[in-house]
């Protein structure tokens, strides 16, 4: 079988975008078609693989979607265009309910105390994300996972459905075992998802994976049985009695102001910015903030780390930029190299709900007693998404026409 180059990809704007020319036949009614398809390690063509780029904004959504619009029309690209949509729509979720994101960083530490002293709960995570449960379906996926840092998302909803009813393991190590891991990895997809197939995020509907649909649309690839998997799945509803919690006002930006001495950061959360960004800025200071090691208290992928490293040069040279290296460890440090550049202001893209936000916000009222503001820009196209993003995709979806029109991409 053919070894899957997912880790091997150049985290770089023009690998970026060379990709997105090469898939660009494809975005139409063959995606459409044969998107659900995991046909494993190194044959992944039914799917784009954009995903660490777009995560990272090395390639935007508006680029990715104006391509496909451009080469298939509104009606053939259409399916293409929901999945990008549904990145942007999952983040805007997260940011109007942060109270989740806290939760599950509450639950998820309370889940690694338990593990600590679990013997038997330790024995079966080993198995599982070494793959080596007798499963071979998911055993296999969690060795594409940890050699190259991407499943298809097909493989990811299965995997998550046999990880949480199946084999009975708390969801939130799984989805911090796939956070680790994944290159394309964000806050909100990734929690979201596992939190969707759990049957908590809409409420009551967990996904369940099923042997022929596993048979199906992997080719029989595999080829499990229906008794290998847990049947009449109930989701996590009692985890969360209260329900959901109430949609929160969307977070207020403080833009960067001209004239003002200003340390620039740059993170992996946004890598679109350009000279044009900075421009009327006083920039005293410019440094990459290396934060992938915030995804999780357990150890990162080398691969993520190294993905995020390569990405954050590619953006400073791109613009032009002299710059340090700073680390996320201790806040202090960033108020310490803030202060001694003279700056009176940061300015970053703006960073969604996460842990690299949670981190900011413990260097905020540092910043704050050394007369240091936090200032954002938050780009058109989230402004355009996350005021739908309250409930279902479906209301989202419905303002598709809208959205693209005022992104002018119709």
């Amino acid at each position: 079988m053919m070894q899957d180059n997912s880790v091997f990809m150049p985290a770089t704007r023009t690998a970026g975008l060379q990709r997105l020319r090469n898939f660009q036949s494809n975005m139409g009614l063959a995606y459409a078609k044969r998107r659900n398809q995991d046909r494993g390690p190194g044959n992944h063509s039914a799917v784009s693989q954009l995903s660490p780029y777009i995560r990272r904004r090395l390639v935007t959504e508006t680029e990715v979607i104006a391509a496909a619009l451009a080469a298939h029309g509104p009606e053939n690209a259409e399916k293409f265009v929901q999945e990008v949509l549904w990145r942007g729509y999952f983040k805007g979720w997260l940011e109007r309910r942060p109270q989740v994101w806290a939760n599950y960083v509450t639950g998820l530490n309370r889940d690694l105390d338990t593990l600590k002293s679990d013997a038997a709960l330790q024995s079966k995570i080993i198995a599982a994300e070494a793959g080596e449960t007798g499963i071979d379906c998911f055993d296999a996926w969690a060795k594409e996972l940890t050699s190259t840092g991407y499943l298809h998302n097909h493989a990811r909803m299965w995997f998550a459905s046999i990880w949480i009813f199946t084999l009975g393991l708390p969801w939130r190590l799984g989805s911090d075992f796939f956070f680790r891991h994944l290159l394309d990895g964000d806050p909100a997809s990734n929690t979201c998802s596992w939190r969707w197939v759990a049957g908590l995020h809409t409420r009551g509907k967990p996904y369940e994976a099923r042997a022929w649909n596993i048979s199906r649309f992997t080719g029989g690839r595999f080829s499990p049985r229906e008794e290998e998997f847990a049947s009449d799945i109930i989701g996590l509803m009692d985890e969360e009695p209260e329900g959901l919690p109430e949609v929160q006002p969307l977070r207020s930006v403080i833009a960067p102001q001209p004239n003002v001495p200003t340390a620039v950061i740059l993170t992996e959360e946004d890598c679109s910015i350009t000279t044009s960004d900075l421009a009327l800025l006083d920039t005293r200071a410019v440094a990459r903030l290396h934060a992938s090691h915030l995804r999780s208290p357990r150890a990162v992928y080398a691969g993520v780390i190294d993905f995020e490293t390569e990405a954050l040069a590619d953006t400073a040279a791109r613009a032009g930029l002299e710059t340090e290296t700073l680390t996320a460890i201790e806040p202090i440090n960033l108020a310490n190299w803030a202060e001694a550049a003279g700056a009176r202001q940061i300015a970053m893209p703006y960073v969604p709900v996460g842990p690299l936000a949670d981190w900011m916000a413990q260097a905020q009222p540092i910043l704050e007693e050394r007369g240091i503001t936090v200032t954002e820009w938050r780009r058109d196209w989230d402004a355009l998404i996350w005021p739908h993003a309250t409930a279902g995709f479906f209301k989202v979806k419905k303002q598709m026409p809208e959205i693209l029109s005022a992104a002018g991409l119709t």
